[in-house]
């Protein structure tokens, strides 16, 4: 009988930790629904006592979601247990602690002054303090991978036998190798006298970037469960990517006889909505859900691959969910194949959605001759704000090589139309400019990426901005083929997400060119 392997994903904890990437509540609930429609078996929603955002994103996924089991974040700490086991109250019984502290050397001397028997103590009151709040408890010990094997096996057994069931050993820092990684988990297992009462789960950092197979050595030696992001997002150089395992238990079934629940064609999907969410751009050349991860464009590959699929491809496009159609897409396309190949892409268009996506579709396919996945998923996200109170009717640039660039733009802000001009040292530089002469508040700029989403002097850029007012980060994404337009979109769109966007009092006097 095949076994099975727990997925945990914390891309809504750990990978929000990634620099940049921290998401609204209603963002983490799309995430979370996502999610769950993937099928994870644990979503950890967040870090509740680390500020009242966290709690209340955490208590409404807890209240929304009902399949996936719902996790809080907890130091073993009673506040932050406490905090934990209400927010994830909704949840009923789905609802886990995850709570932790340090078990390394230098964690323990540098970070929490405290001795190994203090370490211990503190421990088993967290989890009895969690079993006492909540239907399930996590353990984790912080940094195991450097921690000693002797205390770590110590406070293992003490902690399962508190009332933790899920015992997790987290390789913090990213230190371990494969081998000494997975040689960790059997001895734990084999030397905690009361190991058979809990499940082992892992933790991977990618700082060497040997999450992946970190994770893959701790299931071959017993771990049961492998908490994991989509993507790979988390601090630092990220965690074990999700779709990675996936796929490997997936395709080497030879190797691993295990199992998950995750529905792989669900796999780009969330990707896809992961990275529009965070502002963090997938690498073509990622795994599974990278641009070019099925790609051929060696004529040897072609020629393979036109013979037979297995040639170059250990596994299919479709399986994770990408489309293999090649059916063009272009000006004279009609709805009807619009709307299926949304539905390939994962994506259920209602009435509304339809004509708001085909207008922009063939105001596209009148610019460039063939349209591809991921132009349709760039039209998506142009998707209007809920709560937009800016949007651009106009933009003229002019620009040369003995010329200052200049910008006027046309915005309507809430009922009001305004129009503005400026210089800048560039074009996109001159259109910012411009914009933020006529709303405030208008945000410090942290971040400006361009990415070509497809190929050719034609193809649509995709724009990302991240602005800061205070302590709020927000993201903007704009796509056109116009690049100015699309930089236009993406300032537009983060400012939509600022607090109080408002016309300022005094507007910026049209000059014209």
């Amino acid at each position: 009988m095949t076994d099975t392997l727990h997925i945990f994903d914390t891309t809504l904890r750990d990978g929000e930790q990634s620099p940049g990437c921290s998401m609204n509540a209603e963002e983490k609930l799309k995430v979370a629904q996502a999610l769950d429609t993937l099928g994870v078996d644990v979503i950890e929603a967040g870090f509740p006592a680390a500020s009242p955002g966290d709690f209340a994103s955490v208590q409404q996924i807890a209240s929304k979601i009902k399949g996936a089991r719902i996790a809080g974040l907890a130091r073993a700490l009673t506040k932050d247990i406490e905090a934990a086991a209400k927010a994830i109250k909704p949840a009923g019984d789905r609802g886990r602690i995850h709570t932790f502290i340090a078990t390394s050397p230098i964690h323990m001397e540098a970070k929490l002054r405290m001795s190994p028997d203090e370490v211990v103590q503190r421990a088993v009151d967290s989890v009895k303090l969690a079993r006492s709040l909540a239907p399930e408890v996590e353990f984790s010990a912080e940094d195991a991978g450097r921690s000693e094997i002797d205390f770590l096996c110590r406070i293992v057994e003490a902690t399962i036998a508190a009332g933790a069931r899920i015992i997790n050993i987290p390789d913090t820092v990213g230190y371990m190798t494969p081998d000494e990684f997975g040689s960790r988990i059997r001895t734990l297992i084999e030397r905690v006298p009361n190991s058979d009462q809990a499940i082992f789960s892992v933790h991977c950092h990618n700082d060497l970037g040997l999450a992946v197979a970190n994770s893959l050595a701790a299931v071959a030696n017993g771990a049961r469960q492998v908490e994991c992001t989509i993507n790979g997002l988390g601090e630092r150089a990220g965690n074990a990517a999700l779709e990675e395992i996936v796929m490997i238990l997936r395709t080497r079934r030879d190797r691993y006889d295990i199992d998950t629940g995750i529905d792989t064609t669900r796999i780009v999907p969330t990707s896809k909505l992961v990275s529009k969410i965070t502002g963090s751009p997938v690498q073509a050349n990622k795994a599974i859900v990278g641009a070019n991860a099925f790609a051929h464009e060696s004529g040897i590959h072609q020629d393979g691959m036109l013979k037979h699929h297995k040639t170059y491809e250990i596994m299919t496009p479709k399986s994770v969910g990408w489309s293999t159609n090649r059916m063009v897409l272009g000006k004279h396309s009609g709805r009807a194949a619009l709307i299926a190949r949304y539905a390939e892409l994962g994506t259920v268009l209602d009435d509304a959605q339809l004509q708001t996506v085909f207008f922009r579709f063939k105001v596209l396919a009148d610019k460039k001759k063939e349209i591809f996945n991921e132009d349709l998923l760039a039209l998506l996200s142009d998707d209007v704000v809920a709560d937009e109170r800016i949007s651009l009717i106009g933009l003229h640039v002019a620009s040369g090589t003995r010329d200052t660039p200049v910008a006027v733009v046309e915005l309507k802000v809430a009922d009001e139309t305004l129009k503005a001009s400026s210089e800048g040292d560039g074009p996109v530089d001159a259109a910012f400019k411009a914009i933020k002469s006529l709303v405030e508040p208008n945000g410090k700029l942290l971040l400006y990426s361009v990415n070509a989403i497809t190929s050719g002097t034609d193809a649509q850029g995709e724009v990302t901005v991240r602005l800061q007012d205070g302590a709020r980060v927000v993201n903007g994404q704009g796509a056109d083929t116009d690049i100015v337009v699309a930089s236009a979109k993406a300032l537009i769109d983060a400012l939509n997400k600022l607090p109080d966007m408002h016309a300022k009092a005094v507007h910026a006097q049209y000059s014209g060119i």
